[in-house]
């Protein structure tokens, strides 16, 4: 079978500005974790090196680029998931990693845990020799500006989820030529939120979810929404009664946009290969590499493709 993997960039009103960065970046991300497959490497190795080229990527919240909470510091949140034995690993309020990504698979791999959070997730970093930066070195200076306008946290964060400073999660999920799926998420959080806030990136079943019997997922939006209906395990639940990926999505986005008001978006594989993108916000920047060919969209129902390598 075809290995295929998808990446998303975050749901959420992407301003103009930032249209073609996002794009390109997911298309990027893509193009790496679809070359990670083809030469051979597991989903899980795939999903890693397509969500480690979006936190170095400062056109998006996580890694490089994060978002500042309320007292102008960067707090990381990431997960990773096996299908194929449903390990997981996942890091919370880290604050000077470049790739919580390849943290969170280091408590997978490495630890009987499955989340670290804080000061201990960076201890955890030291003891394993994972180099660290200086925190300051993750914040671009557009960050800091937007920061700056409204260094205070504004009413109504579901509301300003519409809004431009509003900024959002990256994630990938894969399927390899084993069938065997496997998703990352990785995120700097909401802009101002409270110092220690953590969303659903890093919580399994809302940020993500991967299981070799139905599927992988990776979830975007406002997560507070997210964690309240567990969006990744809702997803995959419509997945076993046997409907297709984009209607399970749909469903779930829609499911938590009546119970809860909250937008977001998933991207979905399963361990056939096939795969959607679905979201609830004005627009999310996702890419797709299947058999060859890049798909890729930004605004609902958009899918515009080309030949890898073009």
């Amino acid at each position: 079978m075809s290995a295929v993997v998808v990446v998303h960039g975050g749901a959420w009103a992407i301003p103009e500005d930032l249209a073609k960065a996002s794009v390109d970046g997911v298309k990027a991300a893509a193009r790496q974790g679809s070359s990670v497959l083809k030469g051979g490497g597991s989903a899980l190795d795939a999903v890693e090196a397509a969500v480690m080229a979006l936190e170095d990527n400062p056109a998006f919240n996580a890694g490089h680029g994060a978002a500042l909470n309320a007292e102008g510091e960067v707090q990381l949140d990431s997960i990773i998931m096996d299908g194929r034995t449903l390990a997981s690993g996942a890091v919370a309020s880290v604050n000077n990693i470049t790739n919580p990504v390849s943290l969170a698979r280091a408590v997978m791999e490495k630890t009987s845990h499955i989340i670290l959070t804080g000061r201990g997730a960076n201890l955890f970093a030291e003891s394993i020799g994972m180099a660290t930066v200086p925190t300051d070195e993750l914040v671009t200076e557009f960050e800091r500006k937007e920061w700056d306008k409204k260094n205070n946290c504004l009413a109504g964060v579901m509301e300003d989820f519409n809004s431009q400073w509003a900024h959002d999660t990256v994630g990938a999920v894969a399927v390899d030529s084993d069938g065997n799926v496997a998703c990352a998420t990785s995120t700097g959080g909401l802009r101002y939120k409270m110092v220690g806030r953590v969303g659903d990136s890093p919580i399994i079943g809302s940020g993500g979810y991967a299981d070799n019997l139905s599927g992988a997922v990776s979830c975007s939006g406002h997560g507070e929404s997210i964690l309240k209906v567990t969006l990744a395990r809702l997803i995959l639940s419509h997945v076993e009664q046997g409907k297709s990926l984009a209607d399970s999505s749909q469903l779930s986005l829609q499911y938590m946009g009546d119970r809860v008001r909250g937008a977001g978006g998933a991207i979905v594989v399963s361990p056939s290969g096939q795969w959607a993108a679905t979201f609830s916000t004005e627009r999310m920047a996702w890419a797709a590499v299947d058999q060859d060919v890049l798909w890729y969209g930004l605004h609902p129902k958009e899918k515009l493709n080309e030949k890898l390598g073009q």
